[in-house]
Formats: C-alpha cells, structure tokens, sequence
C-alpha cells in the first residue's frame, strides 16, 4: 500500500509537469502563460512537499522502497520509452542535418539503437525495480522540486527584460519555460529511476532539452555551443550504452540496486561502473568534457542556473554518488577521484582569471562538480556523505548566484564583476543576497565549507596524497575569487548613487526565497545529515555511520552564521550615515575633482579605472585550458582501457 501511494503521488508530480509544459507551450498570451507558470511552479512544489513528508511520515513504514509496476503496466511504460528514443533521434537528426552536425546523427544512432535492439530482440533482463525511493531520491526530488520551480517563477519576469534589452533575439518564451517544465519532469523520472534503462531514457531527454536550451537564441555562437554540448553528452550517453547492454547480456541485471549487490562478488562489475562513470564525468562537465558547460553560458540566465543546480549536470553526480559503494579499491574509483580533484583545482585556477560574472559561476560549478566528483570516487561513507551535503548546498547556493547575476545583467546592463563595484550603495538589497550566496560558497558555517572538511578527513584516511593536495590549493584559489567579488560588492566608489529598482516582483521574492533555503540549509544540515544521509550511507555500505558534527560544531557554526547576516546590513549603514570627508585620490599630481578623471601632461581629461587583477598571464584561458583538457583526456582514457581490459 505504502508504495503504490508513493507512486501515485510521484506520478501525479511527473504528470502535471508535462501537462504544464504541453499547456505553456501552447498558451500564447503572456499574461496567461505567465500566471500558469507560477502557480503551476507552485503545485509542483507542494507536491514534492508532501510526497517527501508522506515517505517520513510514521505511518508510511520504511524510508527505503523499490518497487516494480505490473508487468502489462511496464511493458507499455517500456515502449513509449522506446519510441521516445526514437523521436529523439530523429529530432537530432534533423537538426545536425539543418546545421552541417553529422556527427551527432552517429552519436545519436550509436547509443539508441543497440539498446532498442536488445529490448525488442528479448535480450534484456528482468530489472528487480523499476523505481528506487530512498533518502538520496528524497533529497534529489526536494533539490529539484524546489530550485527548479523556483527558477520557474524567476523565469516569467526576466524574460520580459531578456527581450526588451535583445530585440535581435526572437521570442520564444513560451518554448523557453515549456523546455524548463519538461527538463523538472525528465529529472523526477531519472531520480525515481532504478532500471539502468528507464534511467538512460530519461538521461537522453535531459541531453536534449539542453541542447535546446543553450541554442535559444538561434545566434551562430549559440548553435555552435547547443552542439558541442549535444555531441559530448551524446558520447557520454554511447558510454551509458555499452553499459546497459554489459550489464544486461553478461552479468545478467538491469538495475543500480543489482549492480550495487555485485559489489567484491566478481571483478566484472567493474567495466559497466566504468562506463557509467564515463557517462557521468560527461554530463557532469568534467574535464575534458567541461567545455560544454562554458558555452551554456549564451543562454538565459534561468536555464544556466537550471543546468549548473537542479538539473543536467546534478544527475552526472547522482549517478556517481549511487554508484560510490563500487568505486572503493579499484580503477573505476581511481579514475573519478583523478579527474574529479584535477577538475577541481584546475577550473579553480581558470576562474582566477574571469571578470565576466557568468563565466566565474561556471568555472566554480565545474569546480565544485569536481569536488563531489572525487568525494563519490573514494567510496568510503564519510566521503560520500560530504558529495551529498556538497550537492545540496551547492544546488541552492549556485542558483541563488546565477539569478542574481541574471537580475544586475538586466539592471544595469552589465554581468562583468568590475562593474558591480558598490553595489552595496547601488542596489543595496542585490548586494545582500550576492552576499549569502557567495558566503554560502566558501565560509563556514555553510554546508560547502563543512563538506569540504568531511572531505579532507576522508582523502586523508583513504591516504590519497594527491586529492589532499587538489584540496588545499583549489579551496585556496576558490577563496581568492570569491573574495575578489565580495569585495568589489562593498567597495564603496565616490559619488555613487542607488540605481533606479527595475527588478520585477516575482524575481525578487524567488531570490528571498533561495537565500532563506541558503540559510535555512545552514540551520538544518546537521539534522539533514542525521536524518537523511547517515540512513542512507547505511544501507549503501551495510555499516554504521556516525555523527560527522559535533555539537560543539554547530554553536560556533550558528555564531558565525549570525556574524555573516549582520555584516551586510552593517556595512550599509556605516556607509550610508558616515559624515567624514571623502578626500581626492592622487592621481599623478592632478585630480578632475570627481574621483573618476584626471588631467594628463597634455591638458587632456581621462578617466581612471580601478580593477583587480585577474592574472591572466598566469592563469587565464589561453594558458591552462588546452593543457588541462589534453591532460585529463589522456588520463581518462588510460584509466578506462587499463580498468576495462583488467576486468575482462
């Protein structure tokens, strides 16, 4: 009884967001289309809301639930599934064929067709499940739930604002927010998902709806960039593949749970935790695959924070933290925790030198990815434990960031760090929320920065020097570029006035609404680690987990965690009743008397800039990507042929 309600529950979810995706994509008036978003985005999250207290409720039993529909119910489920893929190919096929991208149609074919071609051919095995309910699936349906719908409502008013500033751009905003519809629901069937099939069905819609997303413009850039990440989540979808069809016709199972049982009982589960870890790295931007995420950023905002929080690159991640029990003493757990600590410090490195605010949230998701990537490569509890509290934060946090950036870029034009300079007297309550989304980035007592130390004990116990030394330096670097922000945030520039409030409503109340889920999640990760993750590591790894916060932990945490709500709203009013005189820079001997210009040899009036320095000799772009990439290609690929060839 317990799981036929939760799945009608799930389903009623999943169900009304197609329905909401198919009705906003065919309502044009705006006004209309706009109040269907957000109470629809509304409904959605009451539903994740009480699907998630339902499964904790006392009496619905135990957390954990698999469940198998019956079989006239799977079969049909199967087939639509099936002739889903094959709506998919052609829709890609046709667009590679409009562009001149023929090589997608082979990527395309190469991870459809075999997998078709094993269901109908009766090849496939049983799956035990097709659903798996558990405290991960809860967590990850609350992340998406909530974040995603969310970003839904933000999406209404910033759309307006997208246009009117790009007139060049058409509007298609009501296929923009039914592709954010249909992206939520594709993520609530690849988390409910415990067959490896249904999960690579859905795992394609994503790649899709992506490819979709990145290319709304339709600008030459941004075609460009929809297919280099189509092409690179489509190689990572053949990894997924290969997968399927080795667990299904050698090992004989077709679900993670299954595979997840085979733990030490035989070296070959090791080649499909390989390929699905391949299929990860992929959809997660790691490097080399990281290049698809930086070219998201010519999209709206709203899908940027969408790909970098709640969806897209979090299920590359998912997937790893599902298969973390696999990944302790071999090659498969090597490979992730190499790549992912080597994308960790490198994109660090690489967001050292960006003043464009956009390309400084994608370097640190990439970044931060690779952190959770290494923590769900240990496979130890401890280090799991810090990928799930890292995933969460992050989702909430990245978002918050995103939007915000969204917000100024509409406000004042401009994305570009150096021109947020005082933005504390400017846009006073920007300022604020920037504030908690960056402290939710890198200080405690935010969950990012207790995660990472869950991290560095874990590295540490598992005796991995090189993840040890990835750690220190790229929460080195990491500090240093946030703390450039941050400070250009309360910088405060002579004669600067507050800028006119052009920011709607609703994308305001959205960005309360994720600084209050920053801090909120501040409050409670002790209790979220207690309640939902340490049961989950239980059942995982078949061993105890203990407490990872002390209490003594926690008051100093909320301390801070006061300290860091009071430090905005000071420094506003310090700066807002301060009476002392501002005296003039020097500027070589003559001032203009605005603080902004002065008089050069020749009489000449010129304006003075301030700036960090963002050391793109040392590490920008045309230093260290190529070698990174090149790098971590090569690595990967040693990993996986050595990991692959030793198992068979």
């Amino acid at each position: 009884m317990k799981g036929e309600n939760q799945l009608a529950i799930f389903s009623t979810l999943f169900f009304f967001t197609l329905v909401l995706a198919a009705l906003t994509a065919a309502i044009r008036d705006d006004h209309i289309r706009s109040k269907l978003v957000i109470g629809g985005s509304v409904i959605i999250m009451a539903l994740d809301i009480i699907l998630c207290i339902w499964a904790y409720s006392k009496e619905a039993g135990e957390a954990v639930l698999s469940f198998m529909p019956p079989s006239h119910t799977t079969e049909m489920w199967s087939f639509i599934m099936a002739m889903g893929e094959v709506f998919l190919f052609f829709l890609i096929s046709h667009l590679s064929i409009r562009h001149g991208k023929l090589h997608c149609i082979i990527l395309a074919a190469v991870g459809t067709f075999p997998v078709l071609w094993m269901e109908f051919t009766g090849r496939g095995a049983e799956s035990r499940a097709a659903f798996k309910f558990d405290d991960l699936t809860l967590l990850m349906m609350l992340t998406v739930g909530l974040v995603g719908g969310l970003i839904c409502i933000y999406a209404v008013g910033y759309l307006k604002d997208y246009h009117l500033h790009h007139k060049d751009v058409k509007n298609r905003s009501s296929f923009f927010q039914s592709l954010l519809f249909l992206f939520l629901a594709a993520m609530f069937g690849l988390v409910m998902s415990d067959s490896l099939t249904w999960m690579f069905f859905f795992w394609e819609v994503t790649s899709t709806i992506s490819f979709l997303l990145i290319g709304y413009t339709r600008s030459g850039e941004a075609v460009n960039n929809a297919f280099r990440a189509l092409w690179m989540n489509l190689l990572g979808g053949c990894g997924f593949m290969a997968a399927i069809l080795y667990a299904n016709m050698a090992l004989k199972i077709n679900s993670i749970s299954d595979l997840v049982d085979l733990n030490g009982t035989e070296a070959a589960y090791v080649i499909p935790v390989v390929l699905l870890a391949f299929a990860a790295l992929t959809k997660s931007a790691q490097m080399p695959f990281s290049r698809w995420l930086l070219g998201a950023m010519v999209a709206p905002t709203p899908s940027s924070a969408l790909l970098h929080s709640a969806t897209m690159v979090k299920a590359g991640v998912y997937l790893l933290i599902r298969l973390s029990p696999l990944m302790d003493g071999n090659l498969a757990g090597v490979m992730i925790t190499s790549i992912g600590g080597f994308t960790f410090f490198a994109a660090s490195l690489l967001a050292i030198s960006q003043s464009d605010g956009k390309k400084v949230l994608a370097y640190s998701t990439i970044s931060n990815l690779g952190l959770i990537t290494a923590c769900a490569g240990v496979g130890e509890p401890v280090a799991t434990w810090a990928a799930i509290m890292l995933l969460l934060f992050h989702a909430v946090s990245k978002s918050l960031m995103f939007l915000t950036v969204g917000a100024v870029e509409n406000a004042t034009g401009s994305r570009d760090i150096e021109d947020m300079h005082g933005m504390i007297v400017k846009m006073p309550r920007m300022a604020y929320l920037m504030t908690v989304g960056i402290c939710g980035m890198f200080l405690a007592p935010f969950g990012m920065l207790v995660a990472k130390w869950a991290a560095l004990k874990a590295y540490i116990d598992s005796n991995n020097v090189a993840l040890v030394i990835f750690l220190v330096f790229g929460s080195a670097t990491t500090m240093f570029y946030w703390g450039k922000w941050l400070g250009k945030l309360f910088a405060m520039l002579h004669q600067s006035e507050t800028l006119r409030d052009v920011v709607h409503k609703n994308e305001w109340n959205v960005m309360y609404a994720l600084t209050g889920l920053v801090i909120a999640l501040c409050v409670l990760f002790p209790m979220i680690g207690t309640v939902f993750v340490q049961p989950m590591l239980a059942a995982s790894y078949g061993i105890r987990v203990g407490d990872i916060i002390s209490e003594n932990d926690i008051r100093v945490m909320l301390m801070m965690l006061f300290m860091i709500g009071l430090m905005p709203g000071l420094a506003r009013v310090l700066i807002k009743y301060n009476k002392e005189k501002v005296t003039m820079s020097y500027m070589a001997g003559v001032n203009a008397g605005d603080d902004r210009h002065f008089i050069d040899s020749m009489g000449g009036v010129r304006p003075s800039y301030l700036s960090n320095w963002y050391m793109e000799d040392l590490f920008g772009e045309k230093r260290i990507l190529s070698p990174s990439l090149y790098l971590s290609a090569v690595a990967m690929t040693v990993f996986m042929v050595i990991a692959v060839g030793g198992a068979l």
